[in-house]
């Protein structure tokens, strides 16, 4: 099966030096710039209306009224074609333009459906289910670029708009960005590992719109040295979450080294920091129409406030923290350290922890951009290390990065933090 151009760049190699902590040459994926200060006070949103389009004489249908959908308008054009209108919940927003939705027809048939964006552009190769639960990548022969981009990374390279053939019958076809991880799916998962005796889950707060915000803890011998984990500060960010996922089902498991890492250290996670946000469908916002990744200054948003006073609470209950991460998604895997040259040795653990990492998965070099700017806090990177001295990375994956390659880059990951801890 081909794959468009931009998604084959996007899953080229990238090359990793750890024993340089400057930027990867440039043929790489260089990463964000510096983060810009914003306000992160409260601003407006536009809900989208919840409900179902009927078309030719009501034989076809759409449906965007499930947790983590999000359609905004749906045209006939005429014989099987249909436009599709898919805008942010606000703005200025980061160009990840997240679509969800159900589709059927009394007749068989075969669509041919054309994604269109306000402000943006086509950033995420189709996701198809049958049942909401179990998605696949849409086939390649089935999708066709409308005016394609240029460059090897980021949102330029992505296509203007998308068309997609997909054939349809009276049980309802999911059509996502990417899988369909809601708030009552992210539950379900901390539940099951709560079955294990060294682990419960607990809410330390509530959403904006009344979600609680669920933290897991991973406790084998009630020490005080602990990680911090969070995820899903972005809603479309999915593969950053099956990262995490496995890197916590790694750190749960029965290996030896498992159990003789809980019984010296404590993780906390925070897998979902917005599920205001993924509940309902947004590209980047939680429902105060903020980037939480840029309040952790000002704490304006409930969800940071919320992990910000549990830190504060096991701070002053004797808790060491000795190593935090927050897992995100971006155009390929990168990692996004403090630079040595602020954090002196402490902060050597993530470099070693980096290289570790990649001598063991060498099939996938992974860029790293490094940063010395910690003030303002403003990302939970700088909040963790500033306020608690815990060593602190966002762990970006891509966008398109397979998938068994996520759940083993999650396992390796784990395996080697604990090795490095232990020592």
């Amino acid at each position: 099966m081909k794959f468009p151009k931009f998604l084959f760049l996007l899953a080229l190699p990238i090359l990793l030096s750890c024993k340089n902590t400057k930027p990867a040459t440039p043929t790489g994926y260089q990463g964000q710039g510096p983060t810009p200060i914003v306000s992160t006070r409260t601003k407006p949103v536009q809900r989208q209306w919840r409900g179902v389009w009927a078309f030719q004489d009501s034989t076809v249908f759409f449906s965007n009224t499930f947790d983590g959908a999000r359609l905004n308008g749906v045209a006939h054009d005429g014989g099987d074609q249909y436009t599709l209108w898919i805008t942010a919940e606000n703005t200025p927003i980061n160009p990840s333009p997240w679509y969800g939705f159900q589709v059927w027809s009394s007749i068989p048939r075969e669509l041919k459906l054309r994604f269109t964006y306000d402000g943006s552009r086509s950033r995420y190769y189709p996701k198809i289910s049958r049942d909401g639960i179990y998605f696949k990548g849409l086939d390649s022969t089935r999708y066709r670029i409308i005016n394609p981009g240029e460059g090897d990374f980021g949102i330029k390279a992505a296509p203007e708009e998308i068309e997609i053939t997909v054939a349809v019958d009276a049980q309802p076809t999911w059509i996502t960005a990417q899988e369909l991880y809601t708030s009552a799916a992210v539950k379900t998962w901390v539940d099951s590992l709560s079955q294990y005796p060294f682990i419960s889950n607990y809410d330390i707060g509530k959403s904006r719109e009344g979600r609680p915000m669920n933290l897991m803890e991973v406790n084998g011998g009630h020490s005080k040295k602990a990680l911090m984990i969070i995820s899903r500060q972005h809603p479309p960010e999915v593969t950053g979450f099956l990262a995490m996922k496995s890197f916590m089902e790694t750190l749960s498991g029965d290996s030896p080294q498992a159990k003789a890492f809980r019984e010296e250290f404590t993780i906390f996670n925070v897998p979902l920091m917005n599920p205001d946000g993924v509940d309902n469908g947004h590209w980047r916002h939680n429902l105060g129409g903020i980037d939480l990744n840029r309040d952790w200054q000002e704490f304006n948003q409930p969800e940071t406030r919320a992990v910000r006073d549990f830190l504060k609470q096991k701070s002053e209950e004797g808790y060491e923290f000795v190593f935090g991460a927050d897992f995100h998604s971006t155009w390929d895997d990168i990692y996004y350290p403090i630079d040595t040259l602020v954090t002196g040795d402490k902060g050597k653990i993530v470099f070693d922890w980096i290289k570790g990492i990649t001598d063991r998965l060498p099939q996938k070099k992974t860029n790293i951009s490094t940063t010395d700017k910690i003030t303002p806090t403003m990302v939970s990177r700088n909040h963790f290390y500033v306020n608690y001295g815990m060593p602190a990375i966002v762990f970006e994956l891509g966008d398109n990065t397979p998938r068994d390659f996520l759940r083993e880059k999650g396992r390796v990951a784990a395996e080697e933090l604990m090795r490095l801890l232990m020592k």
